[in-house]
């Protein structure tokens, strides 16, 4: 798996592994339910070490961005590749002073429909090409064009900086298009920006998207939920919150609370949110996090299709291409995007 890889080459770069062992030698049935392709990455890649992923953490600001340099060296496929293959054309472009990336897959949307990506990574990880090979499967199997935002990111660009691009870009966007065209949506960080984006926007009294997607949102900077816990170790892609994660929210962060609900969007109010389509798995480190914005959503009396995985790590969807997992997530979202946005 990448973000197993990256971490491999994350701890030996920083020098953290030492003699501690990689793997655990705890045990866990493969799932029956899951598909054949998902069967075979759990039984292929065990359990991660708990211990060994809470070393891999980076001090100093200089090794951050070492840190992100080496997961954007570490791309399985380049983008000019991936977008070759899935026949979307990709242009990099400039938007109220925040990069973007426009992506048109091979047939043009009508009706102008469009949708905003934003990238996972931590907060930390995905600037420039490394944050957008979802985005590019996205607007393939949507058929939407859609525009990928390399928003700034610490260590020398915290919160606010990720919040102010988004807006920048979105009011670009309403010049030439309504907001019930637009979808915005992303995986893990991706998903917990969009949510706080939610929350910005409503208090500008901007209008709001046609519909969202969140892939297993991370929702809460705080390490509250239940399957931070009970989870920790299972999650093969994250593994443990303590480490790489919970330093990477305080220097996002930088300073501010963790539950102001522009950092951890699920301490805010929902009311008028557009409605949401959630992904998430039964070994998902953040399946917490996406119940819990699941109900946020239904408590304020709007749309929430939560979508549970049998044996899915966090956002471990979008690398078994070809799988049943995969197929039925990106299909549905597509289907889902086609009822809402007008």
């Amino acid at each position: 798996m990448l973000i197993g890889l990256f971490c491999s080459v994350l701890g030996l770069a920083l020098g953290f592994y030492g003699s501690e062992k990689i793997f655990s030698e705890k045990t866990l049935p493969v799932p029956a339910g899951a598909s054949e392709q998902l069967q075979q990455g759990i039984r292929q890649a065990g359990l991660p070490s708990v211990a060994t992923r809470k070393l891999l953490v980076p001090r100093t600001e200089d090794q951050w961005r070492t840190a992100a340099r080496l997961h954007a060296d570490n791309q399985p496929e380049s983008i000019a590749q991936l977008s070759a293959r899935l026949a979307v054309d990709h242009q990099p472009d400039v938007m109220n002073g925040v990069a973007v990336h426009w992506l048109q897959p091979g047939t043009a949307d009508p009706d102008r429909r469009l949708f905003v990506y934003l990238h996972d990574g931590a907060y930390v990880f995905g600037a420039g090409e490394a944050g957008i090979s979802e985005a590019v499967v996205i607007a393939a199997r949507t058929g939407l064009l859609t525009v990928a935002i390399d928003y700034r990111m610490p260590p020398d660009h915290p919160h606010p900086a990720a919040l102010e691009d988004v807006e920048a870009v979105y009011r670009g966007l309403l010049r030439s298009r309504k907001a019930s065209q637009l979808a915005m949506g992303g995986t893990s960080a991706g998903g917990g920006l969009t949510l706080a984006a939610m929350h910005h926007l409503k208090g500008l009294g901007l209008p709001l998207p046609g519909a969202l997607f969140l892939g297993t949102p991370w929702a809460d900077l705080s390490k509250t939920g239940d399957t931070l816990h009970t989870l920790e170790g299972v999650d093969r892609i994250l593994v443990t919150y303590e480490g790489l994660l919970a330093e990477a929210s305080l220097l996002y962060a930088a300073g501010v609370d963790l539950q102001d609900p522009l950092l951890s969007p699920v301490y805010g109010d929902f009311v008028g949110f557009p409605p949401a389509y959630l992904v998430t798995g039964t070994r998902d480190l953040f399946l917490s996090d996406t119940a819990r914005v699941h109900r946020k959503f239904r408590a304020a009396g709007i749309e929430a299709d939560l979508n549970v995985y049998e044996g899915l790590s966090h956002a471990e969807y979008k690398f078994i291409e070809g799988s049943r997992e995969h197929d039925a997530i990106y299909g549905e979202l597509k289907a889902f995007l086609s009822r809402h946005l007008r």
